[in-house]
């Protein structure tokens, strides 16, 4: 099939991180549907609005890019209310049909986790009442905070010209213990007036989204962002990896419902809220950086990989002296340089872990080739990371008042979008955060993400090369650093299934 990609039938936060094109804030709203006709009707009326993948002002589209954009995506009971026919509907994967609530132990959502001390939204959502029930997401990404204040009112109105067809929920967590807010606002963290790409920890957030065939952009990008070949290249990983419709890593097409219009150029999405605990992780990262013998900074980098001032990787920058000569190469690179030092490197020289530790946040998400025990024992180094990419979306939410405290309104909202939310987002959840068997680890979890408990303590080993006089340093009795607070599965469909949807013509046979 043509790795060219219609850009045009396919949704804008597929393609794009919208933060990276400038647009700093976004409110999400989560609907539920009252009257599957007028809620048809609806999605038509805001189809006409939902931002598409296409490139801005290219010179060969000469569309302008937007002050706001607007996307829309479907949770399983959602589509039923819109009457997509039975026969399209037993085509979805069983983990999209069930929700995420119900995924709660294979995704290791337990203890402050667990979907009982979720924002109401999730909380109260797919139980008997199917008028709090999540069926719609509506995003809006903006310039400036105006720009979404505007698209939201006129949302507004569309919603009330539904006459009672769909309503928007509330029930989202805020400032000041608030728990009914109407929408999730979302913003990058502020340094010196200016938005950055950090998160609440302090880390460099957004660095190694996942290159695929028929993506626009820049060539070179494909660079540390796709999948490894035997000859030390790189080359972008299958389309259908993440978009319905196209081959796959496997040669084949992902699982997806019929009609084919319905399912080509669509894909899934996790929503997912995520609360950072910053008072724990500073205090654990000052207990125990007053220890380790590389210092604080260092051992905040061996939690993720990577160092948290400008992303610097550990594999090329394992300690100070080298992290000095990165940053003053880094400083003069140019654009194309610096992506390359960001995400252009392997673990080929790190194979023990003494440079970037195996239950950091960036082996575990993304162990490229390190997990090839026999050499040339697959067609591609990283066969085995290679069909458990996502790409990421999302901004930090709320604003850090007292970094000394875990309670407020401050987190990451997060949303992974894959061909296959089983294969992708949840082997990675329960085999590679939660578990750290593939990684020579045992039960060690990723530090950052791991369901970390009280009753079963956990640890990490971060070591030291083979010929080195130290020995290893254990991380032991590790908090929990980050808790859930909801979300949900959702289908992102083509321009082409959400016109469809809204016309009530979806067929099957």
């Amino acid at each position: 099939m043509d790795k060219q990609l219609d850009l045009l039938d396919i949704q804008g936060n597929v393609i794009k991180a919208y933060g990276r094109y400038n647009f700093p804030v976004a409110r999400y709203l989560f609907l539920n549907i009252r009257d599957g006709k007028r809620a048809r009707e609806f999605v038509g009326e805001v189809s006409k609005e939902v931002t598409t993948a296409v490139k801005w002002d290219d010179g060969v589209n000469p569309i302008p890019k937007p002050l706001a954009t607007v996307n829309i995506a479907f949770t399983y009971p959602g589509l039923k209310q819109l009457n997509v026919p039975r026969a399209s509907l037993i085509g979805f994967p069983m983990e999209f049909v069930m929700g995420m609530k119900k995924r709660k132990d294979i995704l290791g959502d337990d203890g402050r986790s667990a979907p009982e001390h979720w924002d109401p939204i999730w909380r109260d959502s797919r139980e008997t009442d199917w008028n709090k029930d999540v069926h719609i997401w509506i995003s809006i990404n903006g310039q400036t905070p105006a720009d979404v204040q505007k698209c939201y009112e006129w949302l507004q109105e569309l919603v009330t010209r539904s006459a009672g067809g769909v309503a928007i929920l509330s029930g989202h967590r805020g400032d000041n213990d608030a728990e009914h807010l109407l929408f999730q606002d979302v913003h990058a963290v502020i340094e010196n007036g200016k938005p950055t790409s950090k998160e609440h920890f302090g880390y460099t957030d957004g660095i190694g989204d996942p290159v695929f065939e028929g993506l626009p952009g820049r060539p070179e990008r494909v660079i540390g962002r796709g999948k490894q070949m035997k000859d030390g290249k790189w080359a972008p990983l299958a389309t259908g990896e993440f978009i319905l419709g196209h081959r796959d890593e496997a040669d084949e097409y992902p699982e997806a419902p019929a009609p084919q219009l319905l399912s080509r150029n669509g894909t899934f999405m996790v929503y997912r809220k995520l609360h950072e605990n910053v008072g724990t992780f500073n205090a654990y990262l000052e207990q125990e950086g007053a220890k380790y013998p590389g210092g604080k900074e260092l051992l905040a980098a061996k939690f993720v990989g990577r160092w948290r001032d400008n992303g610097a990787p550990l594999v090329d920058a394992p300690d100070a002296k080298s992290k000095a000569e990165w940053d003053a190469k880094f400083l003069v690179a140019n654009a194309v340089e610096r992506d390359k030092m960001l995400s252009g490197f392997t673990f080929n020289n790190d194979k023990d872990g003494a440079k970037c530790p195996f239950s950091s946040h960036l082996r575990r998400i993304n162990p490229r080739a390190s997990l090839e025990s026999t050499p040339d024992a697959f067609e591609t180094p990283g066969a085995l990371a290679n069909r458990r990419r996502v790409m990421r979306r999302g901004l930090p939410y709320g604003d850090v008042k007292d970094v000394t405290r875990d309670d407020g309104n401050h987190g990451i909202v997060i949303m992974m979008i894959s061909a296959s939310i089983s294969r992708q987002f949840e082997f990675v959840q329960q085999q590679w955060i939660n578990y750290g068997n593939d990684f020579k680890a045992g039960n060690d979890k990723e530090i950052i993400l791991g369901n970390h408990s009280e009753e079963f303590p956990s640890k990490a080993v971060l070591e030291v090369e083979k010929d080195s006089d130290d020995a290893p340093y254990f991380l032991s009795n590790i908090p929990r650093l980050v808790e859930t607070r909801g979300g949900d599965y959702f289908f992102i469909p083509s321009m082409t299934a959400l016109r469809m949807i809204a016309k009530g013509i979806v067929d099957p046979t």
